[in-house]
């Protein structure tokens, strides 16, 4: 089993390469400081493991997992929050609590091994870990071979694309492996509105709404982008611009 350490202390890399001797069948690749290194990491070696700090510089834990099309079996070695940690017990993804013992981390291959903890459960940490007020002030995207970090003040708006969500910046527009379900969850209700199955809107942006065909309206931003506003979406701008 290929294996790579993402930690930003040396300490702790070091300890989980000693405990692994004991675990001849686990290879490590790699040792990376912080989640930059850590996805450039996976992408070249494909590891089936990876330990996992959650509090990084940079980019956070979850945040750089959210970074991999098919996110490798994940044990987390972490100090994270409570909440975050009940997470992990739900989703059966095993997490070392700091500072862990020999005995702890064996217990924690040994569930890898016996369960496979597999990307569905990994997604969902993911989920439940978006809600932590850590990660509720920016998206973190791919931009080719390079990370951004978008603030959500930047986000002009968001428009469902198949599989992802292209987010629309004064930058540029990025794609984001989300549903649209996802980010009306995750975004602040009173500062970003689903005008429409397909359309997220920053309210902030709103310069006027114009009548369309039927029931439905059009929404027009500073940045000159004109969207469609459906009924439902209609009713949500009138309550929260109160009018």
């Amino acid at each position: 089993m290929k294996a790579v350490i993402i930690d930003d202390e040396p300490l702790a890399r070091s300890i989980v390469k000693e405990y692994l001797q004991s675990h001849p069948k686990i290879e490590v690749l790699q040792e990376c400081n912080d989640g930059f290194e850590g996805v450039k990491a996976i992408n070249q070696h494909a590891p089936d493991l990876i330990f996992l700090d959650i509090q990084m510089p940079k980019i956070n834990g979850f945040e750089m997992l959210e970074l991999i099309e098919n996110p490798p079996n994940v044990i987390f070695t972490t100090a994270f929050e409570e909440f975050a940690i009940k997470a992990f017990e739900t989703h059966a993804v095993d997490y070392l609590l700091k500072p862990f013992g020999k005995e702890r981390f064996d217990k924690a291959i040994q569930k890898l091994l016996q369960t496979k903890s597999t990307s569905p459960q990994t997604q969902a940490v993911l989920e439940t870990a978006a809600q932590s007020p850590t990660q509720s002030n920016r998206v973190v995207v791919k931009d080719g071979g390079k990370i951004k970090i978008i603030p959500l003040a930047q986000i002009n708006y968001l428009e469902a694309a198949d599989d992802y969500v292209k987010i629309f910046t004064n930058d540029g527009s990025f794609l984001k492996r989300k549903t649209m379900s996802y980010f009306e969850q995750f975004l602040q209700p009173e500062q970003f509105i689903r005008v429409h199955r397909s359309y997220i809107v920053n309210v902030q942006l709103i310069t006027r709404i114009d009548p369309h065909e039927k029931d439905t309206q059009v929404v027009l931003l500073t940045t000159g982008a004109r969207l469609p506003v459906s009924k439902a979406g209609y009713a949500k701008l009138r309550e929260v611009l109160g009018i």
